[in-house]
């Protein structure tokens, strides 16, 4: 079970956008990478095609992240927290923040 899914709300705690909170879009590489909603911009440039007619010359997107590099943002603790895991009574593994014990 991985400690981050997506549209999970985490916090980059190292890198040149450290300090900054996003919502994961998508997991790539079996949950090693991750793309967050405005974290990681990178500059891509585009040609018009028949299909994309939209967005053409120099466009900003987010490129993957790595998932060593975020932390998960628990909205009890105002704080980014690590993630563990509890069993409840029915035998079902959850995620839980490791500060205040809230369920995820």
């Amino acid at each position: 079970m991985l400690k981050i899914k997506k549209n999970d709300v985490i916090q980059v705690v190292k890198g040149k956008d450290k300090g900054k909170k996003g919502k994961i879009l998508k997991l790539t590489d079996e949950g090693k990478r991750a793309v967050v909603e405005g974290i990681n911009l990178v500059k891509k440039h585009k040609r018009r095609t028949q299909q994309d007619q939209q967005q053409v010359g120099i466009v900003s997107v987010e490129s993957p992240i790595s998932v060593a590099n975020l932390m998960f943002y628990c909205k009890n603790c105002n704080r980014p927290v690590r993630v563990g895991f509890k069993i409840l009574s029915d035998n079902t593994k959850v995620r839980c923040c490791k500060k205040c014990k809230e369920t995820i």
